[in-house]
């Protein structure tokens, strides 16, 4: 593939054929955009060319239109209608000067060609100017090789300065080779100075307290207690590196940024008056050393201009982010020699000021098990701030957002951002997640009409980000959680028939939760659904996930029946396979804590698992096998069980047969033999199902039935079901140990299968409407045997 430079040669190569008018780009179209490169223009300079007499020649050939193939403004003008089809697309291609796309000529086209395996050959991945340059010569025909060959220039030429890496094309902070003969300097000084005469520090480092000057620094609102530790740690004589280790997002760049600040404007002790701090940019010593010694040399030249602006009494403090790549920065092959111990001995005499900054993973991964390195600094955890702390931190910032989106931040909207990025946006953190929020917002009004603009951000672009951000129905964010608590119970009754007192008890300890009077260290509620199946356990648990607006996360426990299932759920332990997976359960949580959690069929979990279970449902977290804890405090955990269902079926079967006080005994003792108590006592309740009545199941069918309608009416296919019908699906469907589950799969057999070939080759190809009625029937004959008609209607 073409690098990004060659790209833009072949842009200038397209212009200027347009201006040309030619039809194809050709050999000489695109060595005249190649002379515009400043490096090719060097290289053939270096061969003893004058590249303006080059130029001028090679411009003189290419305004004589008896050389090339010239279109007229007709053609020009077909063109660009066929290959612009668009007009505004074909306006926009105008502005940048293309009116057309020519094609390359057979010769550009080998070359290009020959280009592309030179570069597969050297094991590289992107054709660059001097690989076309190169190929060009194969095309002796052309008369750009005899002009190149006119002024001296072949391909020999171009290879040999090249292999002798003669004015080779730098990148703007990478260093000259230079000799070191003649002595003098030492080879670390002559290695830090850069083509534009700059410092190893100027290279390779940026000044924080320069920025800070410069007023580029944002101001650190809080953290005193950190500050003054990172201080504390800076004023001891040796082993004075301060490692800030934190989640990403919750402000340690911010906080060395803030310190420059603060030295600035003297907001310091006096120790620190004098003090530069330096970002070491670790991507800039490694670009472009290629050679062994290379890197060693440039970060040993940084390290020695720190030493000498100690010396000269000046405290040169250097700020590493991400710390943890510079293990095994440098190193080449099976080598041991990489940036950490090259900065090791400095760090332990005290000789170098550091203060670095990691997440806890990669300090664990990288850092932690270089023990050697790891005592060399003072690890200072940085902790996500509070919302309090948030909101101070974000109050002072506004003003910098506000002057550059030229919108207003009312506080109203700051707590709000703050408040739906927690809620929301679970895998970042504050006050990150919330500036960003803020950020996203106000540049969605900077980029809207003019006749739409606005001055202020208002808590509906909140919300909107917000959605966008977290990847979620809008209408999620949006909504009034009030008014979904309000008729939450009239809407779970819609849907779930028959448990009017389960529904009753879920919503008043949901009420309770959200009121915030429960328990703040304990999920929001946790249950266990117990009774018989198909009677609406899992399905109130889903309901009340939608209604509420919240993700749903349901595990079947049937897959965790093994003992060494727990590890599936917290993740492997250290030493097994899979340890640096996360566990299933707290991913989950962690990617969605406000969350409802459906433990299904708990009673085929492994008893292991119900230990794991009991930290979660008294203390709102559980940890996981890196350490990490996964909050639960905001979610609702709801298990569910037949344990006991045996024992109550052998009592009553049929309709109507309600659970009384003995079944309800039956359930516990059945539940007290199979739950031990410390986990019993940790619910917030046990909450009994009943078994459904006739009239119950008669609205379980009514609501299959209903969902049958609104598929058949995409189709445009109107459906009417009898009422002798929905009393026969409801008697054929119900099973007094299975429950209502059953109905779906008789509606599916007697309904939808029949309606299905019809609708794909019979009478409801073009729509229709279709009648569903029973059959006439002997009195005699059984519910089993009775069959149901089918009356069509266009």
């Amino acid at each position: 593939m073409m690098g990004h430079k060659l790209d833009n040669i072949f842009n200038i190569a397209i212009k200027k054929a347009n201006e040309l008018k030619h039809e194809y780009v050709s050999m000489e179209v695109t060595l005249w955009a190649l002379l515009t490169d400043a490096f090719i223009s060097k290289l053939i300079e270096s061969c003893g060319v004058v590249v303006a007499d080059l130029r001028q020649e090679l411009e003189a050939y290419l305004a004589d239109g008896k050389n090339f193939s010239v279109l007229s403004e007709q053609q020009v003008g077909n063109l660009s209608k066929v290959q612009f089809p668009d007009e505004k697309i074909r306006e926009v291609a105008k502005l940048n000067g293309i009116l057309y796309q020519p094609d390359l000529t057979l010769a550009l086209q080998r070359v290009l060609q020959r280009a592309m395996v030179h570069v597969q050959s050297a094991g590289k991945k992107e054709i660059t100017g001097v690989n076309l340059l190169v190929a060009m010569f194969y095309e002796k025909e052309s008369f750009a090789i005899f002009l190149l060959n006119k002024f001296g220039v072949d391909r020999n030429k171009i290879v040999e300065k090249i292999a002798h890496s003669v004015d080779r094309p730098l990148t703007d902070n990478s260093i000259t080779p230079i000799s070191i003969e003649g002595g003098g300097a030492t080879i670390g000084e002559k290695m830090a100075i850069n083509q534009n005469g700059q410092s190893a520090l100027e290279a390779f480092t940026v000044n924080l307290n320069k920025l800070a000057r410069e007023n580029k620094i944002d101001p650190l609102i809080g953290r005193e207690e950190e500050i003054e530790r990172i201080i504390h740690v800076l004023s001891r004589r040796r082993k004075n590196n301060p490692l800030l280790v934190g989640e990403a997002g919750v402000g340690k760049t911010a906080i060395a940024e803030g310190l420059a600040w603060a030295i600035v404007n003297k907001k310091v002790p006096e120790v620190l008056h004098n003090a530069e701090i330096y970002s070491l940019d670790l991507g800039a010593l490694l670009a472009g050393a290629k050679f062994r010694g290379d890197f060693e040399e440039r970060l040993k030249a940084v390290l020695k201009e720190l030493d000498k602006l100690n010396n000269e009494s000046q405290k040169a403090i250097l700020f590493i982010d991400e710390m943890h790549t510079l293990m095994g920065a440098g190193a080449t092959g099976s080598g041991t020699m990489d940036a950490s111990n090259l900065l090791r001995p400095a760090l332990s005499m005290g000789k170098l000021k550091c203060i670095g900054s990691t997440t806890y993973d990669e300090f664990r991964k990288s850092i932690e098990k270089d023990s050697a390195f790891t005592r060399r600094f003072q690890k200072i955890d940085i902790e996500e701030p509070s919302i309090d702390d948030s909101y101070k931190i974000m109050v002072g910032l506004k003003s910098k957002y506000e002057e550059f989106h030229g919108v207003k931040f009312p506080n109203n909207v700051i707590k709000h951002a703050i408040k739906l990025s927690e809620k929301f946006i679970s895998d970042r953190r504050l006050p990150d997640k919330a500036i960003d929020v803020l950020d996203e917002a106000g540049a969605a009004l900077q980029i809207l009409p003019a006749k739409s603009k606005r001055h202020a951000v208002t808590l509906r672009d909140i919300e909107s980000v917000v959605a966008r951000m977290a990847k979620i129905p809008e209408q999620t964010v949006v909504g009034d959680e009030k008014e979904k608590l309000r008729n939450l119970y009239t809407n779970l009754k819609n849907v779930i028939f028959g448990q009017n007192e389960a529904v009753e008890k879920v919503v008043d300890a949901v009420m309770m939760a959200r009121s915030g009077l429960a328990n703040p260290d304990k999920p929001q509620c946790s249950f266990l659904f117990t009774g018989p199946t198909g009677v609406g356990k899992t399905e109130l648990a889903k309901q009340l996930a939608f209604l509420l607006g919240i993700p749903f996360k349901r595990f079947d426990m049937s897959e965790y029946m093994e003992k060494h299932a727990v590890s599936k759920l917290i993740g492997a332990p250290p030493g097994y396979i899979g340890h640096d997976n996360g566990g299933t359960l707290t991913d989950a949580i962690k990617k969605s804590p406000y969350s409802l959690l459906l433990l299904d069929e708990i009673e085929k979990a492994h008893p292991d698992i119900f230990n794991i279970l009991l930290q979660v449902m008294d203390h709102g977290a559980l940890t996981d096998a890196h350490g990490r804890v996964t909050d639960f405090k905001n979610t609702i955990i709801i298990m569910t069980t037949n344990a006991g269902a045996k024992e109550v079926d052998s009592g009553s079967i049929g309709f109507g047969k309600a659970q009384g006080n003995s079944d309800i005994s039956k359930l516990n003792t059945a539940l007290k033999n199979f739950f031990t108590p410390e986990f019993r006592n940790r619910l917030d309740g046990v909450i009994y199902f009943h078994k459904l009545s006739h009239e119950n199941i008669l609205r379980v069918v009514d609501k299959f039935i209903i969902k049958v309608e609104m598929l058949l009416a995409e189709k445009n296919v109107e459906l009417l079901v009898d009422g002798e019908v929905r009393n026969w699906l409801a008697l054929k469907g119900f099973d007094p140990q299975m429950g209502a589950r059953p109905i779906e799969r008789i509606i599916d057999q007697k309904i939808k299968r029949p309606l299905a070939n019809e609708i794909l080759f019979g009478k409801l190809i073009k729509g229709g409407s279709v009648e569903i009625k029973m059959k006439d029937k002997n009195e005699s004959e059984s519910i089993d045997n009775a069959e149901i008609d089918f009356i069509f209607s266009s």
